[in-house]
């Protein structure tokens, strides 16, 4: 009876106003207030499916206000400064600072434990150097690529229009346009607004086709040779996985799938746009790199390469073999991690699969050395990279340059609200409200994004400094220490041997790579 206490007291309440009208009339005012309880304490014992709302008419509401606001509770108020996540504070203050070209110092001291399992760093020089030869570029383009890319060592990564906005997408690529950096297009195509503002794009290729599709959803190739060869599209990214929800296709609720998104896409209005979780103008390794031929003859020898969250690490050396066999290589692979992001994506797949960024680029490095084409191949790392240091830990490992999303997202206002799949975003950026996008400065954000490049770059350059280098091509797994227990460390190529060149090739294979390298085949994922 006292769970219902309130509710009850209500009802007697109401019937005191009803006698007192006859003794002090200015008591009926009691019932403008009374009213609205009793009939959402009637609807709750009535018709309410909650649980909680039967047993606890009115004041239950109470508990589901409070877990509607619980995320900002816990950001606000409950998490440590390194404690959140997907990013933490001191990260995202770190983004806001330097999109803002603000302060970005620190005092007091690191906040972080550095004898954490999992703790990173890097080992300093006692005689450090400007990277006088290092101007944060690298080109991309092997011996078939007619059209190379000089490209940034960092870049926008893959974000569709439909799950940003279109003043987000603009504010991105105007941004991309100031920092002389690319913006990648994400799968949901080519779209006005990635071309409004004159910054470089890679165009990624999903299992949608989404900007050169057919209707019935395969590859249309008259529609790709047209959109490829503009000249603001500088490479050709073919998504094969992503590492927020690996072998499953992309996902865009129908919430934010306006008639302009299913226009630019090929689709039908206002229903969930999922694609495909596998390829259909390709089935095998061996077919994956004929299209990647294919693509760079239509593009007249643009870079082309391909995206994936390593999983089954004998489907990548598949594709390794793929290439031996073919004699034709991908421009670029770009690498995934599983703590990637995504507007939307299944809660297991996240959680659950894809090889992290780190153990991925190993492997993928490893692989390239194992056959002989490391120095033929560039590498990309895509997951979580939002800092100098970062950039360092990557590129020692094995990418040559990183692609950054979430972090772009900061610099352009993001509060990690994680409202990304509900078309409510408070800040105007992964929504389709016109209303909510508008608070997307583009003239104003762009400059931030900017801002934020140049000064993480900057950054990146004087670290490889600190560590006596002047060039990227002195990075290496052993740069890096990776805490593995109590008062113990390990540098990367500890943990992870390299292979010596060629090793995939000879009759004495490494013993981490022989039974995968046995069970891959060419012609078969």
């Amino acid at each position: 009876m006292a769970r219902k206490l309130f509710f009850w007291i209500s009802i007697g309440g109401l019937a005191l106003v009803f006698l007192g009208q006859f003794i002090w009339s200015p008591i009926l005012w009691l019932l403008v207030l009374l009213i609205p309880f009793i009939l959402i304490g009637i609807y709750d014992l009535t018709v309410a499916k909650h649980n909680v709302l039967h047993n606890y008419p009115v004041i239950g509401h109470m508990r589901y206000m409070l877990e509607f606001i619980s995320p900002e509770i816990r950001q606000y108020f409950v998490e440590t400064n390194e404690s959140g996540r997907p990013y933490n504070r001191i990260t995202r203050d770190l983004i806001y600072a330097r999109a803002n070209d603000a302060d970005d110092t620190l005092p007091f001291g690191t906040q972080y434990d550095i004898m954490d399992v999992g703790y990173a760093r890097a080992n300093h020089s006692l005689a450090p150097k400007p990277p006088i030869e290092e101007n944060g570029r690298v080109m991309v383009g092997g011996a078939a690529c007619k059209q190379p890319y000089d490209a940034s060592r960092l870049n926008v990564s893959a974000m569709s229009f439909g799950a940003l906005s279109s003043n987000a997408i603009r504010a991105l690529n105007g941004g991309a346009k100031l920092g002389n950096f690319a913006h990648n297009t994400g799968e949901g195509g080519l779209s006005p607004y990635h071309l409004q503002e004159g910054g470089d794009v890679f165009w990624q290729i999903g299992t949608g086709y989404f900007g050169c599709r057919t209707k019935d959803g395969n590859f249309d190739n008259a529609m790709f040779r047209d959109n490829a060869n503009k000249p603001s599209v500088k490479m050709i990214e073919i998504k094969l996985s992503q590492g927020a929800k690996p072998s499953h296709g992309g996902v865009l609720p129908a919430a934010k799938v306006d008639e302009e998104i299913a226009r630019i896409r090929g689709v039908e209005p206002h229903k969930d746009v999922i694609s495909p979780p596998a390829h259909t103008a390709f089935t095998t390794p061996i077919e994956l790199m004929e299209f990647v031929q294919k693509l760079r003859e239509e593009t007249e020898g643009k870079p082309v390469g391909f995206k994936l969250c390593i999983g089954n690490r004998s489907e990548f050396l598949a594709i390794c073999k793929a290439m031996l066999e073919t004699e034709i290589l991908p421009d670029f692979i770009t690498i995934d991690g599983a703590e990637g992001g995504t507007g939307a994506a299944p809660v297991e797949y996240s959680n659950r699969l894809g090889v992290p960024i780190d153990e991925g680029l190993v492997f993928a490095r490893n692989a390239l050395i194992g056959i002989d084409k490391r120095n033929d191949i560039r590498l990309i790392a895509s997951g979580k990279v939002a800092t100098g240091f970062d950039m360092i830990e990557k590129i020692s490992l094995g990418a040559d340059m990183c692609n950054a999303a979430r972090a772009m997202l900061f610099s352009i206002g993001c509060i990690q609200s994680l409202k990304c799949n509900t078309n409510k975003c408070p800040t105007g950026i992964a929504t389709q409200d016109a209303t909510r996008a508008k608070a997307v400065n583009v003239e104003e954000k762009r400059h931030k994004v900017a801002n934020f490049h140049r000064r993480t770059v900057e950054s990146y350059l004087d670290m490889l400094g600190a560590m006596g280098h002047t060039s990227a091509d002195a990075l290496h797994p052993s740069s890096i220490m990776r805490r593995i227990g109590n008062e113990r460390e390990q540098s990367y190529d500890t943990l992870y041997p390299e292979l010596d060149p060629g090793n995939l090739l000879g009759k004495k294979i490494h013993p981490e790579f022989d039974a995968d390298w046995a069970r891959a085949d060419a012609k078969s994922f």
